[in-house]
């Protein structure tokens, strides 16, 4: 079974930085990808970063340039760090990450952290 434990959410102003955090139970070199969502009041969960295991990186168009995705596979950690923050980022933000193929597919995810950028 794997754990994912999110930190960093928080309260910030328009145009602040915040990073979080997702750390897991064990290690993380053997994800297929690592990646953040996000849900804002009254709307559906969406992707906003993701992170293959070969590097390769996708983001959101609403935050293409703001966010970034990266990873320490020595500290099982996966982190987004978010500059430039809008009121439109204000949401609950999820890490996930999958393993196996197939029949053994599984999908993990943290409880979430609530991120509130106020104007």
């Amino acid at each position: 079974q794997v754990q994912l434990v999110e930190f960093g959410g928080g309260l910030v102003q328009a145009g602040g930085s915040l990073r979080l955090s997702c750390a897991a139970s064990r290690t993380i070199f053997m994800f297929n990808a690592m990646g953040w969502y996000r849900q804002a009041p009254g709307k559906q969960r969406e992707l906003v970063a993701a992170m293959l295991s070969g590097g390769r990186t996708n983001y959101a168009d609403s935050v293409k340039g703001r966010f970034t995705i990266s990873r320490d596979n020595a500290k099982n950690t996966v982190y987004l760090q978010m500059s430039s923050l809008k009121p439109e980022d204000t949401g609950v933000y999820y890490c996930n990450a999958n393993e196996g193929s197939g029949w053994t597919l599984r999908d993990y995810w943290g409880q979430g952290t609530q991120v509130t950028v106020s104007s």
